[in-house]
Order: structure tokens, then sequence, then C-alpha cells
């Protein structure tokens, strides 16, 4: 059984994905299981905060639009019913239809670890390239400022 702090993580990957992306891996998994609906992606609101200074006093920054669904893996024991949720930001149905059937599928004993090397992993690694990208592109434009000092006697 996964932890919070696991599960947490491989959801923020999931809904920080390029759909593209993250279609490509779904459609390479082998025979996956049949889900319903819980709840249809459907668009909502939702309010970012944000803190003065990073550390100080949280203040409300503004409205963000996020996708939401929430699926079930189909199984013949009520018990073993497993639910998947998909939280992201934008508009895509889709990226949240399969954030949450991914989720769902990360929960069950028989999928896990297919889905964390197939779909998760992939999509960390391609995060990380890219962010790492971003800070070679920004080093390269930094400047380096300095100050001579007056010889003033």
């Amino acid at each position: 059984m996964a932890t919070v702090k696991q599960r947490q993580a491989w959801m923020a990957t999931l809904a920080k994905a390029e759909l593209i992306q993250l279609e490509e891996l779904v459609n390479k998994l082998d025979k996956l299981p049949s889900y319903s609906f819980l709840r249809s992606p459907e668009i909502g609101l939702a309010m970012v905060r944000g803190r003065a200074g990073g550390t100080g006093e949280p203040f409300n920054l503004g409205e963000i639009t996020m996708t939401r669904c929430v699926v079930q893996l189909e199984s013949q024991l009520e018990d073993e019913a497993v639910t998947g949720f998909g939280y992201v930001a934008g508009r895509s149905h889709r990226h949240a239809e399969l954030a949450a059937l991914c989720d769902a599928l990360l929960q069950s004993p028989d999928w896990h670890e297919q889905i964390l090397v197939e779909v998760i992993r992939p999509l960390q690694t391609a995060s990380q390239q890219q962010q790492e990208l971003k800070q070679r592109q920004t080093a390269a434009t930094k400047v380096n400022f300095f100050t001579m000092v007056r010889g003033e006697g």
C-alpha cells in the first residue's frame, strides 16, 4: 500500500504532465481494466493562495481553472473497488480522466509497478529534463553586477 506522500507525488506528476505525453504512455499499456465515472470530468475554479515573502501571512492570489474527475475500476467484488482521482489545472477533460485512471491503477496491486515504471517515471524524467533546460537557459542570461569602491579620502 502506498503512503500518502507517494500518492501525492504521483498525483502531482500526473497533474503537471503534458497531455500528449501522458496519452502516449497510457496508450502503450496492454488491456487496461474497464472503469466507470463516479464523477465525470468537470471544470471549475479553485482559489490559489500565496504567502507574503514566501513565508509570511497567507493571502488569496486569485482563481485558477481546474478540471476534476473520479473513476472507479470495475471489479467483481465490491470490497476491491479502487477509486482514482484526477485534478489538473486548465480545461482538459481527457487529462483529468487519464490522471484519475492512473491514480486508480497505482492503487491496484496488479498494476502498481507497471504504471510506476511505464508512466510515472518517464513523466518525472521528462519534467526534470525540462526543468534543467529552463535553469540552463536562465543561467545563460545571468548578469553579475559588482560595485567599485570609490577612493574618497
